[in-house]
């Protein structure tokens, strides 16, 4: 499976992105799809992970109710659509992928990896 992430940049304290994970290679509903992120000098942390068929998702608690995760397997694209967003959501965002597993907040679960996009969320 390969995985390109795109859609970061640099946006005001509150505002909006959304994020797009292109996947390739396998068939994407049996992949679990994972965002990541990274600040600098900071450990990966986990954001939002979606099952396969896009019917399960789960949140860390720094995010819930201020992101969402969706996917849409006819275009093999998993989204994250980040709102109301904050200077500590400043990173590097990370989509992962984990073939025939269930869902999980762990990196080490995930087996493929896209090349990280920048999200700065400036003052």
């Amino acid at each position: 499976v390969q995985l390109q992430a795109s859609g970061g940049g640099l946006v005001q304290t509150g505002g909006s992105l959304r994020l797009s994970c292109a996947a390739s290679g396998s068939t994407f509903s049996d992949v679990v799809i994972g965002w990541f992120r990274q600040a600098p000098g900071k450990e990966r942390d986990f954001v939002a992970t979606i099952s396969g068929g896009g019917n399960a998702v789960s949140y860390a608690d720094s995010v819930k109710g201020r992101f969402t995760i969706a996917r849409d397997n006819a275009k093999n694209t998993v989204y994250l659509q980040m709102n109301s967003l904050k200077p500590e959501d400043t990173a590097v965002y990370y989509c992962a992928g984990r073939p025939f597993g269930l869902r999980s907040s762990r990196a080490t679960d995930y087996t493929y990896w896209g090349q990280g996009t920048l999200v700065t969320v400036s003052s």
